[in-house]
């Protein structure tokens, strides 16, 4: 697989190298919408929970490639007791987390759009390439903030940044000489199963932590499902997330784009 992915990253660099002396620049912002797909919403992928925002810096290297590198943020977050499904609304965990996304990615026009030097005003588009994403899920409770991660709900130590892979599509229309207006969705396969929390089963009380700053909420947040009813669900070996092995998150939004053309590029 490191071959592969080796020789894969030495042939796009061969491609774009050949028409770096062709490329035109472009700056971008955008703003919209993220939303999750994971443990605590398995089924609606177009579910936004919270705003978005980022911008980007691209290299067009012809009317239809452009390669360029990007920054976005956005906050998602789920919560049981709001849920349609009555398994969920028992089982009460909740997550809010701030994503913070780098990416590289490769952009492909299908028709000939102005930057690089073709003709068309308006293209559809379609986009992937590879990120990195940093999570911090936290949750509420009793009127306090508390990092999950710290106390291990699942007796799993879990990295708080994961590998993403960004894939998605989107329309642009260039309607005035150098601005473009653009809108998107993309979708992230992140390379972790936590950033709701949220993976396996309920941990064996034989792994909760020996120290007194953290056994304590440990138990707490670990299972909710008793808070209202006082009939706790969690016990070793039973069933806490959908045993998916990766959460995926998306970005939606539009924005505005400026393009740095000299008159020789047309």
């Amino acid at each position: 697989m490191f071959y592969k992915k080796t020789l894969l990253a030495i042939i796009l660099s061969s491609f774009f190298a050949g028409k770096s002396s062709a490329q035109v620049w472009e700056v971008g912002l955008q703003a919209g919408g993220a939303g999750y797909m994971g443990d605590l919403n398995p089924t609606n992928p177009l579910k936004i929970s919270g705003l978005s925002f980022g911008g980007f810096v691209k290299a067009n290297f012809d009317p239809n490639w452009a390669l360029s590198f990007n920054y976005n943020n956005g906050k998602i977050k789920a919560d049981d007791a709001k849920s349609d499904n009555e398994q969920f609304r028992q089982r009460n965990l909740s997550f809010s987390s701030s994503l913070n996304e780098v990416s590289l990615l490769v952009d492909f026009n299908f028709f000939d759009y102005f930057s690089g030097g073709g003709y068309a005003r308006f293209s559809p588009y379609l986009y992937t390439g590879v990120g990195a994403v940093l999570f911090n899920p936290k949750t509420k409770y009793q009127g306090d903030v508390y990092e999950l991660a710290l106390y291990q709900t699942e007796g799993v130590e879990y990295k708080k940044m994961a590998l993403s892979i960004p894939f998605g599509f989107g329309i642009k229309y260039n309607f005035k000489n150098n601005w473009t207006v653009m809108s998107n969705i993309g979708y992230r396969n992140a390379y972790t199963d936590y950033l709701d929390d949220v993976s396996g089963t309920y941990i064996d009380p034989a792994k909760y932590s020996t120290d007194p700053s953290i056994r304590p909420m440990q138990v707490v947040l670990s299972d909710r499902s008793g808070e209202n009813t006082g009939n706790y669900i969690g016990g070793k070996g039973v069933q806490r997330g959908d045993f998916r092995k990766r959460d995926t998150y998306m970005f939606v939004g539009i924005g505005i784009t400026y393009t740095f053309v000299s008159q020789k590029c047309f």
